[in-house]
């Protein structure tokens, strides 16, 4: 029995020594871990602190100190405006337009703070609450979902100055400069400021930055004008811009802008009520694209923004740096007329879309390269592909190769762009048989140019075929004619309709586009009906050398060849130099230079050039008489010639005169219309002038060129804003030459009516002579040495 006990004795002492133990080790174990657990944050607080030293003091890159961070200026989008007012497009680095706090909705400010930062008045620039929520969910627990727990002044550190990659310390390196930077904007920025600086700073995609550009490009108003629902889907959008695009994405832009007004009703800004009511509303949106290369007048835009910074380049700043126009928010006043131009633009779509289908179905399963295959290998030549291609190194066999390879493309169409799978090879032979233009309106008074149209597509045509120098054709004539009745040739005379050979010339013949050579046409039917070889008859009567002087004088600066073609107008002249020749002629033969840029102010408004008045004095170049005549007889082209539809079909009423023309090949059709208010004028053909209509029916002036004309002066007569543009009058020339220019355009041969209106057989050599030394005596007599002189060196001043 003894035994037995102490048996039992000692396995209960042994039982409790073992449990003692096992308490010691577990006490010990969790001292460890505590002790393990307490060193490890002490040394992630010393780590941390460190790091935090480190980047304090720079070693991770240069942090924004005050002076910089008090100097904060965002680029902002310059804009170019018509003179009626309206924005034609806007230049920029990045697509912005700073406002000030109080130009902006409150609810903006209301559904950002409710949505990114709602203890926004309370913090100093860093939320300690959210960071830590952050550091235990995100860090700790793995919780990607937590939100990343930045304040609207750390999110704005970060769109202020990027983040960088540091390897595996890129996050916490990076969120610990946010927080310095963060809060020393908070120390040198109102809450206001930071607000403002926040919503001028921020993407909204699309290349769109600032709450102003938003809300233009998304519900076309400034931001001071967005609406509760407006501001919720805009603020909706700073999460991820083109997950929650409105335009791109409308229902998960629906959900975002809804969560938005939940946050917003959460923290009272708005009542429940009035949050379930806007949630029920449609998104409202009022997409305008506000890229650079959209708006009206994006061909003359472009050439803005090419002068804008050399013309600033005359006008520095008070510090003696220089503005720029993509950075500086500059207003660039332009000459245009927002209406006008896009009635310029439609008129051209509208009858280019029609012209372009002719053109296939003119052609039909033939192609203009059938019998021309260099003009596809041109065409392959002058492509940026073809000179990237090569400029690589590559071969002609390995570019071939490659052109030859269907690749994925946008493409131009007149049924709108279209995403295509097609070879480098089938986009030459699309774009090549393509008809492009060029238009213009301008006030011959004034010099101010109302409509600019370089081309058919902007964003994949660049080339301007305003100043493009093509052959002219037949608008030239009213210059040989012009410079004719300066010469002293008579505007009563009748010239006969003869095809003549000049020996002096390599034998050389004009001949009729009709090749009819018979009876005798007055001055005015020569012009009205285009007879050429009447036109090189008064070109040589006059003296070539005299009507290119007058050419110059009147705004041609092209170089004109010294040949009796000149009169049919072999010469390559820009639309630009033709529309002053016809408005010198408007404005009663006074030259005024055109112009389109009338003034450029800094973002604040103040004037820093005024370019208006930098421009050259009028100066008559030739007598008011003369172009009087000359536009009674262009009146002629519209109302009884080749310019006759725009009465017939376009209904155009109104004194209006003008001029078709046509070249050889019918690779050029023009028509220049005006009265004494308004000059417009086309151009219309193929890049490559190989290409083109095969008949003179559908090639000529009057169905290429023309209808651009007649639509847009339809569309304009039909505005009453403009009646002083179609209504307009053409002075008329004196009583006494009007009556005598009232006679027959055309004369039958051997009719009798020359020899009782002048008394002389029209081929009376003898009185021919002597009226041509009549002329060659009054010539002399108006054009003095003086005159000479003055003339030589007006030429040389404007080659200069």
């Amino acid at each position: 029995m003894v035994k037995s006990r102490k048996t039992s004795n000692k396995k209960t002492t042994s039982k409790k020594k073992v449990a003692k133990k096992r308490k010691s080790k577990k006490r010990s174990f969790k001292s460890y871990i505590i002790r393990f657990g307490l060193l490890s944050i002490a040394l992630l607080v010393v780590a941390l602190g460190l790091l935090f030293s480190s980047v304090y003091l720079g070693f991770w890159g240069k942090l924004p100190d005050y002076y910089t961070l008090r100097n904060i200026k965002n680029a902002d989008a310059s804009e170019i405006y018509s003179e009626d007012g309206a924005i034609l497009g806007r230049v920029y680095s990045e697509n912005r337009t700073n406002v000030n706090f109080k130009d902006i909705s409150p609810n903006v400010i209301n559904s950002l703070i409710a949505t990114e930062d709602a203890r926004f008045y309370e913090h100093q620039g860093v939320d300690q609450r959210s960071m830590l929520r952050v550091l235990v969910k995100s860090l700790i627990m793995g919780d990607r979902s937590s939100g990343g727990g930045s304040t609207l002044s750390q999110q704005l550190a970060k769109n202020l100055y990027p983040r960088k990659r540091y390897g595996a310390l890129t996050m916490p390196i990076n969120k610990i400069r946010e927080a310095i930077t963060a809060s020393r904007l908070e120390k040198i920025y109102s809450k206001k400021e930071i607000l403002q600086l926040y919503l001028n700073t921020v993407s909204f995609g699309e290349n769109v930055f600032g709450i102003e550009s938003a809300s233009r490009q998304f519900f076309s108003k400034p931001a001071s004008a967005l609406k509760t629902h407006e501001c919720a889907v805009l603020i909706g959008m700073l999460k991820a811009p083109t997950y929650y695009n409105p335009r791109l994405h409308p229902e998960r832009s629906k959900q975002r802008r809804n969560v938005v007004l939940n946050q917003m009703a959460k923290y009272e800004y708005i009542s429940d009520n009035k949050a379930k009511q806007l949630k029920k509303l449609p998104l409202g949106l009022q997409y305008n694209n506000q890229a650079s290369r959209v708006g009206l007048a994006p061909y003359l835009r472009e050439k803005i923004r090419i002068e804008a910074n050399r013309i600033l380049k005359d006008y520095p700043k008070e510090d003696g740096s220089y503005y720029d126009i993509y950075k500086d928010g500059l207003k660039i006043t332009t000459t245009l007329d927002s209406k006008l131009q896009a009635y310029a633009e439609q008129s051209v779509g509208e009858h280019l879309k029609q012209l372009q289908n002719l053109f296939y179905k003119h052609w039909g399963n033939s192609k203009p390269w059938d019998n021309k295959k260099e003009i596809l290998s041109d065409a392959k030549r002058r492509s940026e592909r073809y000179k990237k291609l090569k400029k690589a190194g590559k071969s002609e066999q390995d570019i071939n190769k490659i052109f030859n390879k269907k690749v994925d493309m946008k493409i131009f169409t007149w049924a709108g762009e279209k995403n295509v799978n097609m070879s480098p090879n089938d986009s030459i032979k699309h774009y090549v048989q393509l008809l492009n233009t060029g238009f213009l309106a301008m006030e011959p008074k004034s010099g101010k140019i109302k409509a600019w149209v370089g081309g058919i597509d902007f964003n994949h045509f660049k080339y301007d075929h305003v100043t493009a120098k093509r052959q002219v054709g037949s608008v030239f004539k009213p210059v040989v004619f012009s410079a004719a009745l300066e010469e002293g040739l008579s505007p009563f005379e009748f010239f006969p309709n003869e095809r003549k050979i000049y020996e002096e010339y390599d034998n050389w013949s004009p001949r009729n586009a009709d090749n009819m050579y018979e009876g005798s046409y007055s001055m005015e039917g020569a012009l009205a009906e285009s007879v050429n070889t009447i036109a090189v008859d008064v070109l040589l009567q006059t003296g070539i050398r005299d009507a290119i002087v007058l050419a110059e004088e009147m705004g041609v600066e092209s170089n004109l060849p010294k040949v009796p073609s000149l009169a049919l107008g072999t010469a390559n002249i820009s639309l630009l130099e033709m529309m002053q020749v016809y408005a010198t002629l408007a404005n009663r033969g006074v030259h005024v230079d055109p112009y389109y840029l009338v003034k450029i102010e800094d973002k604040r408004g103040n004037l820093i050039a005024d370019l208006s008045k930098e421009r050259e004095e009028n100066r008559f170049v030739m007598s008011p008489q003369n172009a009087d005549i000359i536009n009674h007889m262009l009146q002629s082209v519209v109302n009884q010639g080749t310019g006759k539809t725009l009465r017939n079909i376009y209904g155009l009423e109104g004194d209006l005169a003008g001029k078709t023309g046509t070249t050889n090949s019918h690779a050029d059709g023009w028509y220049i219309g005006y009265n004494s208010q308004l000059v417009a004028g086309a151009w219309v053909g193929a890049d490559d002038m190989r290409v083109h209509f095969r008949s003179l029916t559908l090639g000529q002036g009057a169905s290429m060129a023309l209808p651009i004309y007649g639509k847009f002066m339809k569309k304009i007569s039909r505005n009453r804003k403009y009646t002083n543009y179609s209504y307009a009058s053409i002075t008329k020339p004196d009583r006494e030459i009007l009556a005598q220019l009232n006679i027959p355009h055309y004369v039958p041969k051997d009719s009798g009516f020359l020899q009782k209106m002048f008394g002389v057989q029209a081929r009376d050599r003898d009185k021919l002579m002597e009226r041509k030394l009549r002329r060659e005596k009054r010539k002399s007599e108006r054009k003095s040495i003086y005159q000479r002189i003055k003339n030589i060196f007006r030429k040389k001043k404007d080659k200069n």
